[in-house]
């Protein structure tokens, strides 16, 4: 590898159980728009500074050559999260409300956290968490995309 390059997570793929319905959860739901590299196998979303994928789960655990039985259960906890930074309060409250209006499952509602910030969370139709957060002294690029502090 060369010693320059830097790993940068770039898209998120999430397996998903029926894509039409996963797709208009995202789309129609929380208002994504999918991107002309989409089809009827497969869903891609701009989202700032990385894609967002929805792809169904089994043909995603065989592309990863995950073995039948390695996978959990649809709708189990898989030990990964995603996160959506925003702005204020005010936003986590608006995207946690329409992410629930579109049926979502509100899994935490938004609540002051021990380091600071306001944050809750919601399951999506196939079970995937998203934490909804705002972090004070974490900036948005102009993308939207997470700004972490400059290194002491």
């Amino acid at each position: 590898m060369n010693p320059s390059m830097n790993l940068r997570l770039t898209c998120v793929a999430l397996g998903v159980d029926d894509l039409p319905r996963a797709s208009a959860f995202y789309e129609q739901g929380l208002g994504l728009r999918p991107s002309a590299a989409s089809n009827e196998h497969v869903r891609f979303y701009d989202c700032g500074t990385m894609v967002l994928e929805l792809y169904p789960r089994l043909p995603l655990a065989d592309d990863a050559c995950v073995p039948p039985e390695r996978l959990a259960p649809a709708g189990s906890f898989d030990n990964v999260t995603m996160a959506c930074n925003c702005a204020n309060r005010a936003d986590v409250d608006a995207l946690l409300a329409r992410a629930v209006a579109a049926g979502a499952r509100l899994a935490k509602p938004a609540q002051e956290v021990f380091w600071g910030g306001y944050s809750g969370y919601f399951e999506d139709l196939d079970g995937h968490f998203w934490e909804v957060v705002h972090a004070p002294g974490f900036g948005l690029n102009a993308q939207g995309g997470l700004v972490l502090p400059a290194p002491e």
